[in-house]
């Protein structure tokens, strides 16, 4: 399948952006859940996009970086596993399988920056001393751009092959190697989540655990009453003869 230079140049922007979000804007765009329906909606396959999303999702939802240790990298894994599944056809979950040795890619891209950036430390401190805030502000962009350019660089150039010979990978994937790559992704969310269990359930976290349940069900209680008492109010317009809508 190919794909045009606005498509390929929206996945490098997409990439570019998420990568920065995950350390420096924070505002949950990186997130697969996220990532996956854009890049369906860029590659014209949102359906599958928010399937393999969510998918990703599940599985890195108890994945916590700890000081310099990092996890497979979310952005660059769930980004190439929604386009392994779009751009090569493979099943959503064998390409969310697929996707892990690209998130370990990532995993090294975040090492490598956090190692190119330490002997700059002892230079921001100075900048600090000195008052010098718009060093300081340089110093931040360049690292954010480095970490950006290095992720989208790689998706792209991968999404690229995987456009161009798409089919002949797809095809050139035996069936038992498919079939291993799906159920291994269909069972990565449910151990992601199962990390994340492991970590909330303890006797402090109790409250919240129940406190959410019970919200939860307060809420499709809520929406459950608007939902009767809106179909009542169209129901007695249509009886009453008239030709109103929203029941007014």
């Amino acid at each position: 399948m190919e794909y045009s230079i606005i498509q390929i140049a929206l996945v490098f922007v997409v990439t570019f952006i998420a990568a920065i979000d995950q350390f420096d804007f924070l505002e949950s765009l990186y997130q697969p859940i996220v990532t996956g329906a854009v890049i369906g909606l860029i590659l014209g396959d949102l359906n599958t996009g928010l399937l393999v999303g969510g998918t990703y999702q599940l599985m890195t939802i108890g994945n916590m970086p700890i000081g310099g240790a990092q996890p497979p990298n979310a952005v660059i894994g769930g980004i190439m596993a929604a386009i392994l599944a779009i751009a090569t056809g493979l099943e959503p979950n064998a390409a969310v399988g697929l996707a892990i040795p690209f998130a370990l890619l990532g995993q090294l891209g975040v090492t490598l920056v956090f190692t190119l950036m330490s002997p700059l430390m002892s230079t921001a401190d100075n900048m600090a001393h000195n008052a010098d805030t718009k060093g300081i502000e340089r110093l931040n962009y360049f690292a954010m751009a480095l970490l950006g350019l290095i992720f989208a660089v790689v998706v792209t150039l991968f999404f690229i092959a995987g456009a161009t010979i798409g089919q002949t990978i797809a095809s050139a994937i035996p069936t038992w190697l498919q079939t291993g790559l799906s159920a291994a992704g269909g069972m990565m969310r449910f151990v992601g989540f199962a990390v994340l269990l492991k970590v909330m359930m303890n006797r402090d976290m109790w409250g919240f655990f129940l406190m959410g349940f019970g919200l939860a069900l307060i809420g499709f209680g809520i929406a459950f009453w608007d939902f009767q008492q809106q179909t009542e109010l169209k129901g007695a317009a249509v009886s009453d003869g008239g030709d109103f809508e929203d029941g007014i």
